[in-house]
């Protein structure tokens, strides 16, 4: 019990000297939840005669996309790129066809969902740093692709969403790995200094040599190889899901 508050304690300390950082990541993310709101009520208005979902049915669609992601969370898969703690699982698969078929809103709140039944079928191991990565990351890719996928939903725009969600999910990835997660990951391996977490990456890609090339060379072509690679399955299989629900929604 004592390491565990002696791990707070640190951690708490840790990001009090990043403390402005995380107050924008909590914004950020509470801005994207509110434009996914007004967004919602903006489709609602301008397409007065397509029939709302029903809230019962709208909640089971939600439980059933968010608990399909957290089990995905699970199949995890390294790349030689990047260090062993940084892997790819197509969680964010079921959140996005969820949020393609209900709007932005509810891709929020599958993404939410999933972290918790994913606490609760096993509880973290990373002190909370990998799901509150998973989610802010996981938002940032999947409310922006909602959101414009509902303004006009062709393949055309499907693929604009995505690559648009891709990209400000990976920007986010950046600064937050570099702000927050690495800080907080030196911190839970017991105070280990960042250049060690750095130097995992030199060991891989001897060009990885500080924060910046860090960044670039692992954490970025990682996101920007996870969003396409999900984008792409989603690109595959929405159709089909969305017909078969369209039939019973």
């Amino acid at each position: 019990m004592s390491a565990l508050k002696n791990l707070g304690s640190d951690f708490a300390h840790a990001m009090e000297n990043e403390i402005w950082f995380v107050t924008a990541v909590i914004v950020f993310v509470a801005l994207l939840f509110i434009l996914a709101v007004f967004a919602e009520r903006s489709f609602k208005k301008s397409n007065p005669g397509i029939p709302p979902v029903a809230k019962p049915k709208k909640i089971t669609v939600i439980g059933v996309f968010s608990a399909l992601a957290a089990v995905l969370m699970y199949l995890e898969f390294p790349v030689f790129f990047a260090p062993a703690f940084y892997q790819i699982d197509f969680s964010e698969v079921p959140v996005l066809i969820c949020g393609f078929i209900l709007g932005p809103v509810a891709a929020a709140t599958s993404e939410a969902v999933k972290i918790l039944i994913k606490l609760v079928i096993h509880p973290t191991s990373t002190a909370f740093i990998g799901e509150f990565a998973n989610f802010v990351v996981g938002c940032a890719f999947v409310i922006p692709a909602s959101i414009i996928y509902q303004r006009k939903k062709t393949r055309k725009n499907a693929v604009i969403s995505m690559a648009s969600g891709t990209a400000i999910g990976t920007l986010t990835a950046m600064f937050t790995n570099a702000y927050i997660l690495l800080p907080a990951f030196a911190v839970f391996y017991g105070g280990m200094p960042i250049d060690e977490l750095i130097s995992s990456g030199t060991e891989i890609n001897p060009a990885i040599s500080n924060m910046l090339t860090f960044i670039f060379l692992a954490v970025t072509p990682l996101n920007l190889l996870k969003f396409t690679l999900v984008s792409l399955v989603v690109f595959l299989i929405y159709k089909k899901i969305s017909t078969l629900l369209k039939m019973k929604l």
